[in-house]
C-alpha cells in the first residue's frame, strides 16, 4: 500500500475494475436517469417529491430510468419494503426502463446483489495508494459530535489513522481491533454545475475529511456504493435532495479515481412539514401507505407536488405524464417547500 498522498489518478485503474466498466453504445438514450430509494421503511410524500421530479426531468428529455434499490445495510433493508416501495412507486404513476423486477443491461439492481463490484472498486483504490485501515470506534468517533456537523455527514474525521505506521496498524491488528477502511482523499477541489443550484466548488477537506469505504463491521459505504453504481449503470443525470450535496463532491472524486465518468447532478429543495422539520419515515402519516389507506388519489398528490415545483399550472389532479411538457429546471423553487395540514387534508378530502 502506498502512502503518498499524490497518487495519480490514472494508477489507480486497475484491470480487477475496469473489467466492470459499461459498453457507452450499449445506452443510446441521451438521459440516463435513477430512482435509488432505501428499502429501510415506506415511502413518504418527500421520496415522492423527489421521484416524481427526478422522472419529469428524464421522461421530458425522452430519456431512460432505472430503478436501483440501495440496500447495501441488510441489518436495516427488509424485502417487504422493496415490494411496498416498486408498489407505491406504480401508485403514483411512475415506470422505469430497467430494476429488479424487470432486469437491463447493468443489472443486479439491487446493491445487496453487487458485493463483488465494490470490492473490486476498493481494490482498485488500494493498488493507488488510496486507502488505509481506520481503528477507530464508533464511540470515538462520537465523541466528535462536539464539533461541527456537516448536514448529514457529521462531523470530519481529524485523521487519526491516517498516518500509522505499518508496526502501529500490526499492534491494533495482533489486539483484536477491527478497522474500516477509509479514503485517502486528494487535495484538488471539486468543481461542478449544478442544474439547480449553479457552479460548486468544494475541498474534501470541508466535506468531512477522509470518508469510510467500507465499515469495521464489512458493511460497504453508501458514498462507494452509489459513486461505483451510478457510473457503471451508465447514469448521466442524478436528481435528488439538497441535503445530499455535500457527499456529491466524495463521489465525483471516487469516481475520477476509478477512471469513470460522473453524471450532471440537480440538488433540489427538501419538503418540510409545518415546523419547518424535512419529512422522514418518522412521518408514518405522510407515508404513501397511509395517505392511500385515508382515501388519497394518487392524482391529487401528484398535482400538489407539482404546483409545489411550480411545474403543474393546471390547477386539478393529474398523473405525471400529464406534467412532463411544464417541466423545467428554471420552473423549481430554489427555496425549500413546505406542506402544511391544509394540504393534507385537500389530498384526503
Amino acid at each position: 500500500m502506498l502512502n503518498e498522498d499524490t497518487a495519480p489518478a490514472s494508477s489507480v485503474r486497475s484491470r480487477r475494475f475496469s473489467s466492470f466498466l459499461p459498453d457507452i453504445s450499449a445506452f443510446p438514450r441521451p438521459i440516463r436517469g435513477r430512482l435509488a430509494p432505501s428499502p429501510t421503511g415506506y415511502l413518504h410524500l418527500g421520496n415522492a417529491w423527489s421521484f416524481l421530479l427526478c422522472w419529469l426531468a428524464v421522461r421530458s428529455v425522452h430519456g431512460s430510468l432505472i430503478l436501483r434499490m440501495e440496500d447495501i445495510d441488510i441489518q436495516r433493508s427488509r424485502p417487504e419494503y422493496a415490494e411496498a416501495i416498486e408498489e407505491d412507486l406504480r401508485w403514483l404513476g411512475l415506470d422505469w426502463d430497467e430494476g429488479p423486477d424487470i432486469g437491463g443491461p447493468c443489472g443486479p439492481y439491487a446493491q445487496k446483489e453487487r458485493l463483488a463490484i465494490y470490492e473490486a472498486a476498493i481494490a482498485a483504490l488500494e493498488a493507488g495508494g488510496r486507502v488505509y485501515p481506520c481503528f477507530c470506534t464508533r464511540k470515538e468517533l462520537r465523541s466528535l459530535a462536539g464539533a461541527p456537523h456537516i448536514d448529514d455527514i457529521g462531523a470530519p474525521y481529524p485523521g487519526t489513522c491516517r498516518n500509522l505506521s505499518n508496526k502501529e496498524r500490526e499492534n491494533f491488528l495482533r489486539a483484536g481491533h477491527r478497522a474500516s477502511l477509509r479514503l485517502r482523499c486528494p487535495d484538488p477541489p471539486v468543481n461542478f454545475v449544478d442544474l439547480c443550484m449553479g457552479p460548486q466548488c468544494f475541498r474534501l477537506e470541508d466535506c468531512g475529511g477522509d470518508f469510510a469505504l467500507r465499515r469495521s463491521d464489512g458493511v460497504v459505504a453508501y458514498q462507494l456504493a452509489a459513486a461505483v453504481d451510478d457510473a457503471l449503470m451508465g447514469v448521466t443525470q442524478v436528481v435528488r435532495g439538497r441535503d445530499i450535496l455535500y457527499s456529491t463532491p466524495r463521489q465525483i472524486c471516487l469516481q475520477d479515481l476509478l477512471g469513470c465518468a460522473s453524471p450532471t447532478y440537480a440538488h433540489i429543495p427538501l419538503v418540510l412539514d409545518e415546523e419547518g422539520e424535512r419529512l422522514a419515515k418518522r412521518h408514518k402519516s405522510l407515508s404513501l401507505r397511509e395517505l392511500r389507506l385515508a382515501g388519497a388519489a394518487p392524482e391529487r398528490i401528484v398535482a400538489l407536488l407539482g404546483h409545489l415545483a411550480g411545474v403543474w399550472p393546471m390547477g386539478r389532479p393529474a398523473r405525471p405524464r400529464e406534467l412532463i411538457s411544464f417541466f423545467s429546471f428554471d420552473k423549481l423553487p430554489r427555496e425549500d417547500v413546505v406542506i402544511s395540514r391544509a394540504d393534507i387534508q385537500m389530498l384526503c378530502a
